[in-house]
C-alpha cells in the first residue's frame, strides 16, 4: 500500500476516481471483470479529459499527439509489469510478448523478423488458401442443404429460397466459423497441416475453449497490482472460474509443446514434405548467433501467441463483416467492387491473391474501418516513462510514471477520424487524411512492439473476405440489434443472426 502510495504522489496532478487500494479493488473488477472497459474509458475520457489516472499508478492518455510519444520505436517508453501474467512459461527465456526487457526483445526479434514479414507469408499462401477452400466450402453447405446448425434457444431453423436455397444461422456460429479458419490457418503455416476445426467441426484439444476461459483470469490479474496477483491465484483454489482459467492456459500451453515437438520431429527425420514458418524460423536462427538450446525454448514460446492471434484474427474479421451487414450501402459498394475487379480478370478465378486483394480500395478501406472501429484488443497497453521523464498532453510525467493508451479510445478520437468517429465509414480512408489515420491506429500496437503476427492477419482477412462476398451475400436478421461484447483484453462479440445465400451464377 505504502508503494502504491509513493508513485501516486510523484505523478502530476490527474483526475483519479479511487482514493485507496479498496476502492481501486473494486474498480479494477468493475472496470475489467465486467468486459466492458473500453466503454468505460471512453466515458471517463469525455468527462474528464485526454489524462484520466485510473490506477494509484497509472494514467490513460486519450491525446493523438501521445501515439508517437509513448509508442514510437526510440521512444523508450518500456513495458511495464502489466505483461507477465500473459507468459506461457514454457521457456525460461520469456517470449516475444512479454519479454520486459528491450534489450533482449530487439535481440530476439531479429531471429523470427524476417520469418513475419509479409514477403515470407506469402510464400505460403496457397496454404492459407486450402483453409479457405473448407471454409467456403462449409458456407456453401450452410446455403445449400438447410441443415440444422445448433441455432440456440433464440432463433428456429428456417428455409428461404433467394436465387438459392439459404439458412438463417446465428453470427455467432459463423464467427466460431471464423475463429476455426483461423486457427487451421496458423496449423497450416506453423505446423505444416490444418488442425481439423473446421472440416470436422471440432474444438480439437479445446484450444478454443480454452482461450475463452483463460482471459477474464490474465486480464484481471494484469490490471491487479503486482503483489496481490499471488493472492489472486490462490483464490483460483476456491473460486471455479479462476480455476478454470488457470487450466485454460495449461490447455493451450501443452498444446504448443505438443504441435511444435511433433514439427521439429518430421524436420528432423526429413519428413516434412515441405517447408512452413516453423522450419524458416529454425533455420533463421542457424544463421545467427546463439545456441541451439535457445532456439529451441524460442521456438516452443512462440505457438502460444500464435494460438492467441487466431483469436484476435477472428474479432477482426467478425467486425469488418458485422458492420458491412448492418450498412447496407457499404456493403453493396465492396460486393459491386469486387464483382467489377472479378469481372476484369483481375482476381484469381479459384482464389483471390493477396496482391490482388490490395488493389481493391474499398476492401482495405473496409478492413482499416472494421479494425478501426472495433479493436480486437480493448485494454490499454501501459509503458513505463523513460529516464529524463516526458511531457504528455501538456503534463510533466517524471521517469517510471506508468502511462497507457487504449486503442479503443484514441480510434475514435474525432480530431483524427472526422465528427463521425463513432460510425463506420469506409470513405474516410479514401477521402480523408489516410496517412495521419493509420499513425493513430493502434490495434496492432505500436513501435518496436507491434504486433508481430500482423502480415499473417493482414493476409488472411484481405483473402477470405472477398474471398466470401464472391460466393454468397450475408444479412443481418435484424439490422437494429446490437451484438455483444465482452472485452477481457480481446474483445469477443456474439449474438447477432445473419442469413447466408449463395449468389446466383457464383461458384462456390
Amino acid at each position: 500500500m505504502a508503494f502504491t502510495i509513493a508513485i501516486t504522489s510523484s505523478l502530476p496532478h490527474v483526475q483519479f476516481q479511487f482514493m485507496d487500494l479498496l476502492h481501486f479493488l473494486l474498480a479494477a473488477l468493475s472496470l475489467y471483470a465486467l468486459g466492458r472497459a473500453e466503454h468505460t474509458q471512453r466515458e471517463l475520457h469525455k468527462k474528464y479529459g485526454a489524462l484520466v489516472r485510473i490506477a494509484p499508478n497509472e494514467v490513460a492518455v486519450a491525446d493523438p499527439s501521445a501515439c508517437k510519444i509513448i509508442y514510437n520505436i526510440k521512444s523508450g517508453f518500456s513495458k511495464t509489469d502489466f505483461y507477465p501474467p500473459f507468459a506461457p512459461k514454457i521457456s525460461s527465456h520469456g517470449d516475444h510478448f512479454t519479454q520486459l526487457d528491450e534489450v533482449k526483445h530487439a535481440e530476439r526479434r531479429k531471429y523470427v523478423n524476417s520469418v513475419y514479414s509479409m514477403s515470407t507469408i506469402l510464400e505460403s499462401e496457397q496454404y492459407i488458401d486450402a483453409c479457405s477452400d473448407v471454409f467456403v466450402e462449409k458456407m456453401g453447405k450452410f446455403a445449400e442443404t438447410g441443415v440444422n446448425i445448433d441455432l440456440g434457444e433464440w432463433i428456429q431453423w428456417q428455409v428461404l429460397h433467394i436465387c438459392a436455397t439459404s439458412i438463417l444461422i446465428p453470427i455467432s456460429k459463423l464467427t466460431e466459423l471464423y475463429l476455426r479458419y483461423t486457427f487451421d490457418v496458423i496449423g497450416e503455416l506453423f505446423f505444416g497441416q490444418q488442425f481439423g476445426f473446421m472440416r470436422d467441426e471440432h474444438d480439437y484439444g479445446r484450444y478454443i475453449e480454452s482461450l475463452d476461459t483463460l482471459l477474464p483470469g490474465i486480464a484481471l490479474s494484469c490490471v491487479l497490482p503486482s503483489y496481490v496477483r499471488s493472492f489472486h491465484s490462490i483464490l483460483g483454489l476456491l473460486f471455479p472460474t479462476i480455476r478454470k482459467s488457470i487450466s485454460g492456459f495449461d490447455e493451450i500451453r501443452a498444446a504448443g509443446r505438443y504441435w511444435t515437438n511433433v514439427r521439429q520431429k518430421q524436420m528432423q527425420t526429413g519428413t516434412t514434405g515441405r517447408v512452413d514458418l516453423l522450419d524458416k524460423f529454425s533455420k533463421s536462427g542457424k544463421s545467427k548467433a546463439g545456441s541451439t538450446s535457445q532456439r529451441s525454448r524460442m521456438k516452443r514460446a512462440l505457438p502460444w501467441h500464435r494460438f492467441a492471434g487466431s483469436d484476435t484474427t477472428a474479432i477482426a474479421m467478425r467486425s469488418i463483416l458485422y458492420h458491412l451487414m448492418k450498412n447496407k450501402t457499404c456493403m453493396e459498394k465492396l460486393v459491386a467492387e469486387i464483382d467489377d475487379f472479378d469481372s476484369r480478370g483481375l482476381l484469381g478465378k479459384q482464389h483471390i491473391r493477396y496482391a490482388e486483394a490490395m488493389k481493391m480500395p474499398y476492401l482495405v478501406a473496409c478492413c482499416k474501418e472494421g479494425m478501426r472501429l472495433h479493436p480486437s484488443v480493448g485494454l490499454g497497453l501501459p509503458r513505463h516513462v523513460p529516464t529524463g521523464g516526458a511531457t504528455i498532453a501538456g503534463r510533466y510525467f517524471p521517469a517510471g510514471s506508468r502511462v497507457s493508451m487504449n486503442a479503443a479510445v484514441i480510434q475514435y478520437d474525432p480530431l483524427v477520424f472526422g465528427d463521425d468517429a463513432a460510425t463506420f465509414n469506409p470513405d474516410r480512408w479514401i477521402d480523408g487524411d489516410g496517412a495521419l489515420m493509420d499513425r493513430h491506429m493502434l490495434h496492432f500496437g505500436g513501435g518496436s512492439r507491434t504486433c508481430i503476427g500482423k502480415n499473417i492477419s493482414l493476409a488472411e482477412l484481405h483473402k477470405l473476405i472477398p474471398q466470401l462476398l464472391r460466393s454468397f451475400s450475408v444479412y443481418l436478421v435484424d439490422p437494429s440489434r446490437e451484438w455483444k461484447t465482452e472485452n477481457f483484453w480481446f474483445n469477443k462479440q456474439t449474438g447477432i443472426h445473419a442469413r447466408v445465400v449463395a449468389r446466383k451464377g457464383r461458384s462456390t
